[in-house]
């Protein structure tokens, strides 16, 4: 297999979560081929090639910090070599239901198993007869909930639970299906539910979260250290939190930072301007790594400014502005506002308002390239692409493993409050 080939794969992610709706892991997408590139001969040898190499190469592994990822496995796949080259510890193979539960993928599971692979089996929705030795070997059983009536579902879930499988409740969409299958016992869940959270919905940005957009913006415009401590001192809450979380990074430090002056030139406005994109986002007291919506933010974020350098390298202040729209892509969702609202007070630079309200521009383009790449929607991600020329599949690829890694040493790096 080509080079060529191997880089026509994109990498979705959708977070999964446990009861505390806490990140638990991630579902990771591959997708390979489309209309627009060199087409993928043997799909299932490129699918197993690039994914081996997004662990060892591109360091997906060290990017998913503590969470595993579940990978899709189809009949083909489940038989290839490739798929002993992944870090058992670090993925759950997910057995996708069209694989059929003969002798020899009966076999090839219980080999796996005792390899130390963790095994799961998607979209259930029923318990048939020929699956029971399938389902034997998982530990990890995802339930497609959508097909199913609430008497169903609740059926379902008391015939599953005395087999002592975690349960996994995917395309939860709302409130009541999430309560529903919390009372009936699952512990995992997966859906659009959590990446609109119905909890915070309709809630208005406060005063901390204006100031810290505020702050954002001068950064932005280059203001002054002493216009930066102006608009911070009417927050002490925040003053306290951002001397906090200086002299938690600023390792190297022999003074310790009391003033904000000292703490913004010690942190670097570019470091303030992405600790301050993120504190937005903190109203929930979660820290990012485990809430999903910080997650998505910061990770959103981040995909954008390194797309940016790809597109015109050495442009930091594209870059800068593309980590804004990133992060303010997910404010309607936090907080419940049309993003035209929001925006409406703030200041913004023109291109970072037109992309966040109207998708105009690079920077329009570059957050429908971000959207796409997270749900592995290769019709729209191809779309966008057509609109940076200049960003390849390989770009997508690399950028997406470190805008993940960063995210997850961000969260691990916020300070105690």
């Amino acid at each position: 297999m080509s080079e060529a080939a191997a880089d026509q794969l994109f990498l979705g992610r959708q977070p999964i979560l446990d009861r505390e709706q806490r990140l638990h892991a991630y579902e990771l997408l591959f997708r390979s081929g489309s209309a627009n590139f060199a087409q993928v001969t043997d799909g299932v040898q490129a699918t197993a090639t690039v994914i081996a190499n997004a662990f060892t190469e591109l360091g997906v592994e060290a990017a998913l910090g503590s969470h595993r990822g579940f990978i899709n496995v189809d009949e083909q796949f489940l038989f290839s070599d490739l798929l002993e080259l992944l870090p058992r510890h670090a993925v759950v193979l997910e057995i996708l239901e069209t694989v059929p539960p003969s002798p020899a993928v009966i076999e090839r599971c219980q080999a796996l198993k005792a390899a130390g692979f963790t095994l799961a089996l998607d979209d259930v929705i029923q318990l048939e007869p020929q699956f029971a030795e399938l389902l034997a070997l998982v530990e990890i059983v995802k339930v497609d909930i959508q097909p199913l009536s609430r008497v169903q579902l609740m059926q379902l879930a008391m015939k599953l639970k005395p087999m002592g499988k975690q349960l996994l409740a995917e395309k939860v969409d709302s409130r009541e299906q999430m309560e529903q299958c919390l009372k009936l016992g699952f512990s995992l869940f997966q859906g659009y539910y959590f990446a609109k959270p119905t909890i915070i919905a309709g809630k208005k940005l406060d005063h901390s979260q204006l100031s810290l957009m505020k702050l954002m913006g001068l950064l932005l415009g280059d203001a002054d250290t002493s216009e930066l401590e102006a608009a911070l001192k009417p927050e002490p809450g925040l003053t306290i939190n951002l001397l906090r979380m200086t002299n938690s990074v600023g390792a190297g430090c022999t003074e310790r930072i009391t003033s904000l002056g000292h703490a913004i030139t010690v942190l670097g406005r570019r470091q303030l301007q992405r600790w301050l994109q993120l504190l937005v986002f903190a109203s929930s007291g979660q820290n990012p790594i485990e809430n999903p919506l910080l997650q998505m933010a910061a990770t959103r974020g981040r995909l954008m400014e390194l797309l940016a350098g790809e597109l015109r390298p050495g442009d930091g202040a594209l870059a800068d502005r593309a980590f804004m729209v990133g992060i303010m892509s997910l404010m309607p969702v936090l907080v419940g506002q049309p993003i035209a609202d929001i925006v409406a007070p703030l200041g913004l630079a023109a291109d970072v308002r037109d992309a966040l309200c109207s998708g105009s521009g690079p920077l329009g383009a570059l957050l429908r390239l971000s959207e796409s790449s997270e749900s592995g929607n290769l019709a729209d991600l191809s779309a966008a692409l057509a609109e940076l020329p200049g960003l390849g599949p390989k770009a997508i690829n690399r950028a997406q493993t470190q805008a993940l890694q960063w995210a997850n040493e961000i969260g691990q790096e916020q300070p105690e409050s």
